[in-house]
């Protein structure tokens, strides 16, 4: 699909401008196959392939003449948007648990908000420091629940491991099943204040509380 493409009417040549897009990428990104486009400004190539080199938005220069190829571009924004990295504090949804990790979505990052959402994971094993075995991450984590934790590294090119496994970090924002906003009793335990029923969570020590 030539999306990068717009043909002036009436004439068999390509208009030569930019075409901005709302695609951010970060360092490592790929772009696109050498094959189809050339590389320009914040870009490099690698075994064939395009790969972002900056914090940016992609940019397609169209063809100068029939026969050339587009040239890809990744150009800083005025405002630059804000990307998780390692040791970033990170506040994030959780959107799925399995027995082997929670998938959730970046929200905010050093209490900045983000304009679009990364994906993060927590694996079973940073969760917490201690009796790593034991971690059952139902018991942990709930679909829905907001959760503090802190990037640990880098996954794939859009998703970043997270570990809650200090104090501070952890779930804190969760509903019980009534609905009602818990509130936490212990490091691993939340209560609903309407039905007074307990739910398992790795709780985040409240900014209150030393």
């Amino acid at each position: 699909k030539q999306w990068y493409q717009r043909r002036v009417r009436g004439t068999n040549t390509i208009s030569s401008h930019y075409i901005h897009t709302t695609m951010q990428c970060i360092p490592g990104q790929k772009l696109g196959d050498i094959a189809q486009f050339d590389t320009g400004q914040g870009t490099y190539s690698r075994d064939s392939v395009i790969y972002s080199s900056v914090v940016g938005f992609l940019n397609v220069i169209e063809p100068q003449s029939t026969g050339s190829k587009p040239i890809l571009t990744v150009t800083k924004d005025k405002e630059p948007f804000v990307v998780p990295e390692k040791g970033s504090d990170v506040i994030c949804k959780v959107n799925k648990i399995t027995s082997r990790f929670a998938n959730v979505s970046i929200l905010c990052v050093d209490n900045k908000p983000l304009r679009q959402s990364f994906e993060g994971i927590i694996r079973t094993q940073d969760v917490r420091a201690t009796e790593i075995d034991k971690i059952q991450m139902y018991m942990c984590f709930r679909p829905g629940d907001i959760v503090r934790a802190e990037v640990i590294s880098l996954g794939d090119s859009r998703s970043f491991y997270l570990s809650t496994a200090k104090n501070e970090l952890g779930v804190i924002f969760a509903q019980s099943v009534a609905g009602i906003t818990m509130i936490p009793i212990s490091w691993d335990m939340m209560q609903c204040p309407k039905t007074k029923m307990k739910e398992y969570r790795k709780v985040a020590r409240p900014a209150d509380v030393k």
